[in-house]
């Protein structure tokens, strides 16, 4: 399963914090898979099959600080280990354009992230980290529901798109030589 993080509706749908829902709805649109809610989780679902292989596409249908539970249902309900998911969210430690793959560790003060641990119970789930950058001053909130500028909008999505890119790398011979390939682009 591949979640993308973000905030629902109109309001924050060009902001910085749902970096993850853009990668989501970029998977989706590769892979002609379509959203449609699902009560159940309280998300959007959208459905693709790889190699004979069905990846589920999910985005919360609560705020960022609640979408553990919707995780957690879908998880639930496919019987999904958090070593078979992956978390696509907003990271404020990278520059935009910057994309890293990463197992495990804490929630990093990421409200999502955050939720998603308690709800599963673990953090042993991965997660793509999209390069937002951080405020140079202000605050951090108003910043990542703040709609980046077109320099920093074209680095997220440069990075989405490598990312989207090695899908097929990642569902075929998994984590670790995704993660050498995507991390070369940064050296």
């Amino acid at each position: 399963m591949l979640v993308g993080l973000g905030n629902p509706g109109l309001r924050y749908l060009k902001t910085r914090h749902n970096a993850g829902f853009w990668f989501i709805d970029k998977v989706a649109g590769q892979y002609g898979a379509e959203f449609t809610w699902q009560e159940r989780f309280g998300a959007w679902e959208a459905k693709f099959y790889y190699r004979g292989e069905g990846v589920s596409l999910l985005k919360p249908g609560q705020y960022m600080n609640r979408s553990g539970g919707p995780v957690a249902a879908a998880c639930r309900y496919y019987r999904i280990l958090p070593e078979r998911l992956l978390v696509a969210h907003d990271e404020l430690d990278f520059a935009p354009g910057v994309v890293r793959l990463k197992q495990d560790g804490g929630h990093g003060g990421h409200n999502g992230l955050r939720s998603i641990i308690e709800h599963l119970g673990s953090n042993r789930f991965y997660r793509l980290r999209i390069g937002i950058g951080r405020p140079k001053q202000g605050s951090v909130v108003d910043y990542v529901l703040g709609q980046p500028s077109e320099e920093e909008l074209a680095g997220i999505l440069a990075a989405i798109e490598r990312a989207v890119a090695l899908l097929p790398q990642l569902l075929e011979e998994g984590v670790e030589k995704t993660m050498n390939l995507l991390h070369r682009y940064e050296r």
